[in-house]
């Protein structure tokens, strides 16, 4: 029998809040009923925004709370070859090219593809317009020579890996309900990055490397990456991975109704630990209590 593997996957791009707490405080509990192993992994492929200070307050506020998980974590940043690798077998098969359109350029390309008479360009689930794709038509050495002197990303072309896979894709979802099938939707998020000229991978690419390299059987994540699974869907099925059985949990809402920031300091595990809160308060305040 296999033993089930669940993760705890937070960036050290800030400290932790209440919605990280349910999130790592799920993961602990689901693991230990099953009888199974918890992850650690810091997802810290943003080399710029991912401070060590904010690193090892996770490894405080998670020790605070009574969370234990196998050690050693997981870097991403100590695991670029990897990713590297998988974005390079990628090149070799056509499926991604380089983009060099900034996110201010895109806007503007869309908003000359749009005007009277014409419908809205479409936009992915976080309210983003779809790259129009523009670089797809490059000329061979005019891509290469941009590509040697400019900054680019590397886009998935949707339509073709579409093509390859050739039918529907679906994953498992549990919750409080029975495990259901959902319905997979990667065109709507389309020709999504999954790397840069600096960096050799995305979030969308080195997740579902890193589940799958680490063995992890269960997925236990905040709803606002709900629609984001569509995307590690195809990765899977493209790099012929394994496929987690997923739990896409509530979030934890500020008062006006928002997710919670990690620029909010009063969410913060640590302001709330240094104010007087117990483990079994914060419990109380992301209602597993």
């Amino acid at each position: 029998m296999i033993r089930p593997v669940f993760r705890f996957a937070p960036s050290p791009n800030g400290l932790l809040h209440l919605g990280h707490a349910l999130s790592a405080l799920m993961n602990f509990e689901l693991a230990r009923k099953a009888g199974g192993r918890l992850l650690l992994r810091i997802e810290d492929i943003d080399r710029t925004r991912c401070l060590p200070e904010y690193e090892a307050a996770i490894y405080q506020d998670l020790a605070w709370l009574g969370i234990e998980w196998e050690e050693p974590a997981r870097r991403q940043s100590e695991h670029f070859d990897d990713y590297r690798a998988a974005l390079e077998g990628l090149e070799r098969e056509g499926l991604v090219y380089p983009a060099f359109e900034s996110r201010g350029e895109i806007v503007r390309l869309v908003a000359a593809r749009e005007g009277p008479g014409r419908k809205p360009w479409p936009t992915d689930p976080d309210g983003a317009p779809l790259y129009p794709g523009t670089a797809r038509e490059l000329a061979p050495d005019e891509r290469a020579r941009r590509c040697a002197s400019e900054p680019y990303a590397l886009r998935l072309d949707l339509q073709k890996v579409l093509a390859r896979i050739g039918r529907p894709l679906s994953w498992n979802e549990s919750g409080e309900a029975e495990p259901r099938a959902i319905e997979a939707m990667p065109g709507r998020w389309g020709d999504v990055i999954l790397g840069r000229k600096e960096t050799p991978t995305s979030y969308h690419l080195a997740v579902v490397i890193d589940d799958a390299l680490q063995g992890v059987t269960h997925v236990v994540r905040g709803r606002d990456l709900y629609e984001a699974t569509a995307v590690h869907r195809l990765l899977q099925e493209l790099l012929a991975l394994p496929a987690p059985v997923y739990h896409h949990h509530r979030l934890v809402l500020d008062e006006a109704g928002r997710k919670l920031a990690k620029s909010s300091e009063s969410t913060a595990l640590r302001a709330l630990r240094e104010s007087g809160a117990m483990p079994a308060d914060i419990r109380r305040l992301v209602g597993l209590i």
